[in-house]
Order: C-alpha cells, then sequence, then structure tokens
C-alpha cells in the first residue's frame, strides 16, 4: 500500500535518536528556547518579520481570527468570504468566534479561489475579510486577489498549510495576505507531529497573536512589549503582572519538543520541497494530458510548486468509481481536502442566510469526482510508476 506518508519525519531514525538526546538533556520541556529558535528560523525561511508557533494548523486558524477581534480589525457578524473547498477549522474558527461565512467558489483548474470568483461574491456581499485557502501548494492570481483586497480593504488571511514553499510571481504562498497559517502535522511538508504557526510582518498582529497564544497574558513578549502593555494598563506590581491577562486567549503553545523538532525538520525543508516538485512533475506530465478522464489542473503560473498531495478531478462518477476499487489495498486515496465544506453537517447545522444563497458548482464537482493520493519526498520510482500505470 502506498500511503499517504510513510514517516512521522524526514530522515525519521536519526531525527527520533537526536530527539532521545535532547528530551534527556533538556532543563524544561514547555516552551522555552528551542520554540523561540525556531520561530526565528521559520521567520528566515518564510521570509516574514514575525512567526508566532503554535500547537497545531488549527490553533493557528482560530487564533490569528481571534487576534483580529482583539485588535478590532474584525468585529462580530462582519462578514468573511472563505475557500469552498478547504479545511474543517478554516470556517470552524469564524462561526465558533461570531463571524459569518461566506464561501466562495473555487476554479477547477487551479483548486483556488480567483480573482473572478472573488469579485462575483464581492458584487453581492460586502465582504470585511477573506480566509483564503492555498490548497494543496496550489494558488490562483493571487496577485490580483492582494490588489482587491487592499483596494477595498478587506483583511486577506492565507491558510498555507499544503502550500509550505510554493512560489507565485516571486513571492512565496503565505506571504501575501496580511497574515498566513501553517501547519506541522505528521504527513505536511514539515512534521513536528502537532504544530502550527501564524506568520506576519504585522507587529501588533504579531504581539496580540503571543498575548491569544497564551491564555492573554504578556509572558512570552519582549521586554519592551511586557513594558508597554502593563504601562497602558497599570500594571506596576511585578507579584500581579506575571498574572494579569490582557485579552482574550486560549492555551495553544507548543512545547520544547515540537520546537526541537521544527528546527531539526528546517534543515531538510529545501529538499523535502524539491523532491514533492520532482514528483508531481513526474506524474502530472502523465496524467494531466489524459483529458478524455481528467479535468486538467493548470499550475504552470507557479515559479516553484510545493505539492502536498496530487488531485484529480474524473470526468464521470464512473471514471472515479473504478479508480477506488483499483486502488483499494495498493493505493490510499482520499476526497479532495473536505471537499466542498457547504455540504458538511457541521456548516449546514450553522449556515446562514449567505451560504444558502450562493452557488458553488465547482465545488460540488470536486467534491463528487474528486480523489487525491499522497505526494511525499519518500515515493520510490517504483511507486511512481505504479501510480502512473493504475491512474493512466
Amino acid at each position: 500500500m502506498i500511503k499517504l506518508i510513510k514517516s512521522t519525519f524526514y530522515e525519521e531514525s536519526s531525527t527520533k535518536n537526536k530527539l532521545i538526546k535532547f528530551i534527556k538533556s533538556a532543563d524544561q520541556l514547555s516552551f522555552g528556547r528551542q520554540c523561540e529558535r525556531f520561530e526565528s528560523n521559520f521567520s528566515k525561511y518564510q521570509q516574514r518579520k514575525h512567526t508566532i508557533f503554535l500547537n497545531s494548523g488549527s490553533s493557528a486558524n482560530l487564533a490569528i481570527i481571534q487576534t483580529l477581534l482583539n485588535l478590532g480589525l474584525l468585529k462580530k457578524n462582519d462578514l468573511v468570504g472563505f475557500s469552498a473547498i478547504t479545511w474543517s477549522t478554516n470556517v470552524m474558527s469564524l462561526i465558533e468566534l461570531g463571524l459569518t461565512p461566506v464561501p466562495i467558489d473555487v476554479e477547477l483548474n487551479t483548486l483556488n479561489i480567483s480573482s473572478n470568483q472573488l469579485t462575483k461574491v464581492l458584487n453581492r456581499y460586502p465582504l470585511k475579510a477573506l480566509f483564503l485557502t492555498n490548497l494543496l501548494g496550489f494558488c490562483a492570481d493571487l496577485d490580483k486577489i492582494q490588489a482587491i483586497c487592499r483596494q477595498k480593504k478587506i483583511l486577506l488571511i492565507e491558510d498555507n498549510c499544503e502550500s509550505l514553499g510554493s512560489i507565485y510571481k516571486g513571492k512565496k504562498l503565505g506571504n501575501f495576505g496580511i497574515a498566513s497559517t501553517f501547519s506541522f502535522y505528521v504527513g505536511h511538508h514539515l512534521s513536528t507531529i502537532e504544530g502550527g504557526a501564524i506568520c506576519t510582518d504585522n507587529d501588533r498582529i504579531a504581539t496580540m497573536a503571543r498575548i491569544v497564544r497564551a491564555h492573554g497574558w504578556d509572558r512570552n513578549l519582549s521586554t519592551d512589549g511586557k513594558n508597554r502593555i502593563r504601562s497602558k494598563h497599570k500594571i506596576n506590581s511585578s507579584f500581579y503582572s506575571r498574572y494579569t491577562f490582557y485579552d482574550l486567549g486560549f492555551n495553544f503553545r507548543p512545547t520544547e519538543i515540537s520546537g526541537f523538532l521544527g528546527n531539526q525538520q528546517l534543515r531538510y525543508i529545501n529538499l523535502i520541497t524539491k523532491i514533492r516538485q520532482a514528483n508531481f512533475l513526474k506524474i502530472a506530465d502523465k496524467l494531466y494530458s489524459l483529458t478524455d478522464k481528467y479535468y486538467p489542473i493548470h499550475f504552470d503560473h507557479l515559479d516553484f510548486i510545493s505539492n502536498f498531495a496530487f488531485p484529480l478531478i474524473c470526468k464521470s462518477k464512473k471514471i472515479k468509481e473504478e479508480l477506488v476499487k483499483k486502488c483499494n489495498g495498493k493505493i490510499e486515496i482520499r476526497p479532495i481536502v473536505a471537499g466542498d465544506i457547504t455540504e458538511q453537517p457541521f456548516f449546514k447545522k450553522y449556515q446562514t442566510l449567505y451560504s444558502k444563497t450562493l452557488a458553488e458548482p465547482n465545488a460540488k464537482l470536486i467534491n463528487d469526482y474528486g480523489l487525491y493520493f499522497g505526494n511525499n519526498p519518500e515515493l520510490t520510482e517504483k511507486e511512481i510508476a505504479l501510480i502512473i500505470k493504475i491512474f493512466s
């Protein structure tokens, strides 16, 4: 069976040995130097000013929305657009925090929101924010989306959990919005077992995200940051300052184990993404030319594609059902991410007037006729040949 992912980490054996030594020698395993070092290292890799390391990508999604609410950049009941093909916790974070989610259909040839799809929704609904998903390493015309959001003063947030390393027009995905979220869950490009991050160049957002991550207190701020917030709230006593809670927050802190693993795996990230791109191009060359069986995926606008998993959208239900049978016991296959989110039970339970009145024909087609199989840096040439044979 060719599974979605083979190992917990890249270079798993040596990484586990290093982890054992680290745990035995560590003075503490709660948030500390390894986590802070990972934040610095990841910022350099992603080319963003700030990284806020959290315990999962889903926590990152919830924390960035809470951060924007705490700062007054979003308000309860504001309309927030989201990609109709995405992961559940993008939308759940909006519902849970009292915002109104507005689904936006994706393009069939990129699996992502385009400026055209965004404009259609904006003609009807005054969005305050767009929580856009860069799906599976792909994107549409992000530069045009960014320009529309700037012009209309819409907050652009990117979920980049599946697209670490992809580059569009010279810029890494995750660097187009005011903030972006990442996941370091097992099976993603970089694994810390569980883990996630928020990246931003905005100092206010970074400071508030750190407050949100840790109960609403200032424990992980810089000395200057602590002094400013304590002065603002007239907290002069060192006795009370460590247990003063300044705004709404959670406990989303990662551990030093996660920080250590992140620092180890960042050593391999350029190699990992190069292998993922090479695998993707080999398979895409054979399968996306079969236009009688599959809808083609457009990716030549990307400078670099750090593909998470290989998507196929079949042209009929029969083709898909035959592939599911052929893959049984041989290749692990899944729906494309969470499919059309508007068809999920939780969304139907909490849906609003806005979600009822918008159509997502492409998302429905992807949901009904789409599937994906794994692309990971440990795929062998023999496995790639078998994949191509079965899906051809």
